[in-house]
């Protein structure tokens, strides 16, 4: 009976939506499209919540489909429902502030279909929080979906279905595509799972175009990747990866973006039955040569693996347990991996940024595709990453473990230690540091209170020159400092992620 409701009420709006857009066009050619002022939110994609308010966004299950038109959602708390696809012709305003709750339930997502446009524009003092609806203390990594913007960039695969569940499409040709601005934005507790290894991210990007603005973004408690980007060109700034439960950046299908100042910390309790890892990057899942190739460019990214973080951390399952964290959905726990896994003919590049604290380092993995003859032939660039208190520096063989050498991802000579290893200390500008000490970090133990990923006056990372000469940098996105990793200090003047950033989303009381 209360389906029945919601689908009349949908109807009617959907009539008056369609009265309103002709009036418009009947009128001079002068006259503007509606304000989203005009296009009322209220009982149009609101319903009426449990406590009897318009807070709810979406009608609880899987194909709320916001009619065509400009909305904007007032700074306020809402309760989203099921999938709600902003879908093509539609454009959804999000006020600084404004915190949305993904229900558990309805397994609750925002998807950002080819054509539609999401428009989260948070401030510092501001940010806009998509978050669990759980109570403060009862919070697990995947209490909802996750936030999904699918456009109409480049991939390797022509149109394909986005990961996770949903309908929705991504591909095309216009690399220039604009599918809105996500700025100042909080994703918590997301990821999920649809069905067995179908968990939404806590942000998926499906060929998203370089005109999408994204910058100061935090994913916490993912249940599956923190970031995942699927083909498309869109470059970012400004990201935080906190406790995460797979991969931290996921690129695949042909990503081409550039991307700046990203920091990822692991809870040392937290790790996936895939293995975790700080980067995870494939060409394809196949490991095909299919263009364009994944091609990103990373630069200023600090990893802070799980060695560290516990004294007695310990890579195995039956220390991995999430604790009380552990959300009792079906999600299969399992162990941390490298700090970069790049494989199946990635062409991932990175420069100047610092990784600790990893069982492995660096692996390039040759079982499916020639990742490491693209490295040795200088189509892979990794320059200017210091590395510090690896178990082993480099790996060869994807849940090896080992520092040994293999060019088939899969049989190993004990006699030799590894091409990851090896191609590391090569380039220009690497450093291993036996100890994270070493590198002197103010505090970067996420576990401990007031955790500062900032280095210290007379830390190696700072005071370098010609950091930036490599001709992948020259593009004007990227700043170009003198120093390695995310930070330029460890001073508040200097920290990117005051004001807006949460470090306890567990005990927050939204």
């Amino acid at each position: 009976m209360k389906k029945v409701k919601l689908k009349s009420l949908f109807f009617t709006t959907a009539i008056f939506i369609a009265s309103l857009t002709s009036c418009s066009n009947n009128n001079d050619n002068n006259s503007p499209d509606p304000t989203p002022e005009e296009n009322e939110l209220a009982n149009i994609l609101l319903f009426k919540a449990e406590d009897g308010t318009m807070t709810q966004l979406g009608n609880g299950d899987q194909n709320f489909e916001m009619p065509k038109g400009k909305y904007t959602l007032k700074k306020g708390t809402y309760h989203m429902k099921g999938w709600c696809y902003i879908a093509d012709g539609v454009e959804l305003n999000i006020e600084p502030g404004t915190i949305i709750k993904g229900d558990k339930e309805t397994k609750a997502a925002l998807i950002v279909e080819r054509g539609g446009k999401l428009l989260a524009q948070g401030t510092a003092e501001a940010p806009i929080v998509f978050t669990s609806e759980q109570a403060p203390g009862s919070r697990r990594p995947g209490d909802w979906g996750g936030l999904i913007i699918c456009g109409k960039a480049k991939n390797n695969g022509v149109e394909k279905t986005i990961e996770g569940g949903p309908r929705s499409k991504y591909g095309g040709d216009n690399d220039d595509d604009n599918s809105g601005i996500i700025s100042y934005v909080r994703v918590e507790f997301a990821g999920y799972p649809f069905e067995k290894d179908q968990e939404i991210n806590g942000i998926t990007f499906g060929s998203v175009g370089r005109n999408t603005k994204v910058d100061h973004l935090q994913v916490s408690y993912s249940n599956d990747d923190s970031y995942e980007w699927f083909g498309g060109t869109v470059n970012c700034k400004y990201l935080v990866a906190y406790h995460g439960w797979d991969d931290e950046f996921d690129t695949d299908n042909g990503f081409s973006g550039k991307l700046q100042f990203l920091l990822s910390v692991r809870h040392p309790k937290i790790a996936d039955t895939s293995l975790s890892n700080g980067f995870e990057s494939d060409n394809d899942a196949d490991g095909s040569t299919k263009t364009p190739f994944t091609t990103c460019t990373f630069s200023n990214v600090t990893f802070v693996g799980p060695i560290g973080q516990a004294n007695d951390f310990s890579n195995t399952s039956d220390y991995i347990n999430a604790g009380n964290l552990y959300p009792n959905n079906g999600s299969k726990m399992g162990t941390f991996q490298a700090a970069m896994q790049i494989r199946r003919n990635s062409k991932l590049n990175c420069f100047n940024s610092v990784a600790m604290g990893y069982p492995v380092g660096l692996l390039l993995d040759n079982q499916k595709g020639t990742t490491q003859t693209w490295a040795a032939n200088g189509d892979l660039k990794l320059n200017n990453l210091y590395f510090a208190q690896m178990n082993v520096l480099g790996s060869d063989v994807n849940k090896s473990w080992k520092d040994q050498f293999s060019t088939d991802g899969t049989n190993e000579d004990a006699g030799k230690i590894s091409f990851s290893h090896t191609f590391f200390l090569a380039q220009t500008g690497n450093k291993y540091f036996e100890k994270i000490t070493e590198l002197g970090l103010n505090q970067p133990n996420s576990m401990s209170s007031s955790p500062n990923y900032g280095p210290k006056s007379g830390s190696p990372l700072l005071g370098h020159t010609g950091l930036f000469n490599d001709s992948m940098l020259n593009d004007p996105f990227f700043d170009k400092v003198d120093y390695i990793g995310a930070f330029k200090s460890d001073s508040d003047t200097d920290n990117w992620m005051k004001g807006w950033t949460n470090f306890d989303p567990q005990n927050t009381k939204y």
